[in-house]
Parts: C-alpha cells; sequence; structure tokens
C-alpha cells in the first residue's frame, strides 16, 4: 500500500494555462487520518473509495481536467436524482449538467451531498474551536492547488459514507457513518477528471475519531 502524501501549497499556474495530466497513482493508497490528496481520473476509469477501519467519511471534489469551471455540483445531482442519497446507478452532475461520474458499486448506500466541506472558520462557529483545527476544506484547495484550482473554486463535496438526514421540521443531523470495515464505493469518470480527496477532518462526522481512507484507480 502506497501512502498518499498531503500535497505542500504550491504556486498557481496562470490562468488559462493548459493543465498537463499526469499518470494516474497506482495501487492502493492511503490518505492519512485528516488530510487530503490530488489527483487525475481519466474518463473510463475507476476511483474505488474504500474505509478500511468503519466510521469515517471522505470528501470527494472534481472539475473537468482542461476545463476548470465545469465542477462538481450538488444542487444538479441531487435535482436530477430527485432524492437526496445517491447509489449505484445514480450519476453526479456538473454545474453545466453534463456527466462527471457514474456510481457502479456501493455497499453502504449513505452519503451526503448536502453539507460544504469542513473548515477552519465552521470548526470556530459551530464548535467554539480556538486555534487551527485541520479541515477538509484545507486539505482539498492546499492538494489542488498544484493543478491551479483555488479555494473558491470549491463548493458543496460529495462526502462519502457521511450520515445526514433531515428530520419532518428539515433539521440536519449529521450521524454516525453506516460504513464498516471494508466498506466502499466504486465512481466511474465520464470525463477527464482533477479530483480532490481526504480524510474527513470533523469529529462529529466520523463518531469522535480519526482514521485513514483508502482510494484505488481501476
Amino acid at each position: 500500500m502506497n501512502l498518499a502524501t498531503p500535497a505542500r501549497p504550491a504556486s498557481l499556474p496562470a490562468a488559462g494555462s493548459p493543465i498537463r495530466l499526469t499518470e494516474s497513482p497506482r495501487g492502493l493508497q492511503r490518505i492519512p487520518p485528516q488530510s487530503g490528496t490530488a489527483f487525475i481520473l481519466r474518463r473510463g476509469q475507476r476511483l474505488k473509495v474504500i474505509d478500511p477501519l468503519g466510521e469515517q467519511v471522505s470528501d470527494l471534489f472534481a472539475v473537468k481536467a482542461d476545463e476548470p469551471a465545469c465542477r462538481l455540483s450538488s444542487g444538479r445531482s441531487l435535482d436530477y436524482a430527485g432524492k437526496l442519497y445517491l447509489s449505484t446507478g445514480d450519476a453526479l452532475y456538473a454545474n453545466d449538467s453534463r456527466v462527471m461520474f457514474s456510481i457502479e458499486e456501493d455497499t453502504v448506500g449513505r452519503h451526503d451531498f448536502l453539507l460544504t466541506p469542513c473548515s477552519q472558520e465552521m470548526f470556530e462557529i459551530l464548535y467554539r474551536h480556538e486555534g487551527h483545527h485541520p479541515s477538509c476544506f484545507e486539505n482539498l484547495h492546499t492538494s489542488l492547488a498544484r493543478h491551479g484550482i483555488r479555494p473558491e473554486d470549491i463548493g458543496t463535496t460529495f462526502n462519502i459514507f457521511m450520515n445526514v438526514t433531515i428530520d419532518p421540521q428539515g433539521r440536519i443531523t449529521v450521524g454516525v457513518p453506516h460504513s464498516r470495515a471494508g466498506d466502499h464505493i466504486v465512481l466511474r469518470a465520464e470525463m477527464d477528471l482533477i479530483c480532490g480527496l481526504t480524510a474527513c477532518s470533523a469529529e462529529g462526522s466520523n463518531n469522535g475519531t480519526f482514521k485513514p481512507i483508502d482510494f484505488e484507480i481501476l
């Protein structure tokens, strides 16, 4: 197993610069707890995201590799699916209504596409946290920076394994993930993509603990 080392901040390419597609990582990769990584996923390749220990969320964001204004869209995906929980047979759409991913396998069936990636500000506002706290937003924009993706480009993520429920009054609750050790989801890329993926940093999403996330490009 290879360790997906979190990327350090990098100088951003000039606006409009072509993005050079590099080879995808080979073999099973591990994202350490409270960190993230970025990689290229080519059209037709499959991204398998695995919860190796159970009850750990992973945030996924993506843009079209040669057209970064084409971005993963929670709103479009939920609108076209007509439901909150996307699973096998469903698609994840871009903001321009093109299909980015098709879900081919899913052993959990509960993923959140409603809440934005945890951020420093979220920990301060919701949890009254003082000082720095690792976050999915920071890990995503740090990892995606080398591809020219800026923080303001990152929207709502597909929160893999996250367990969000909504009661009849519309109140949102984040519960313990349903995923158990070895559970996974497989997404097929329908275009060349730049992907960011994390092992979520929010205590409230991961039953109070932090664990790694594994992934493999097939």
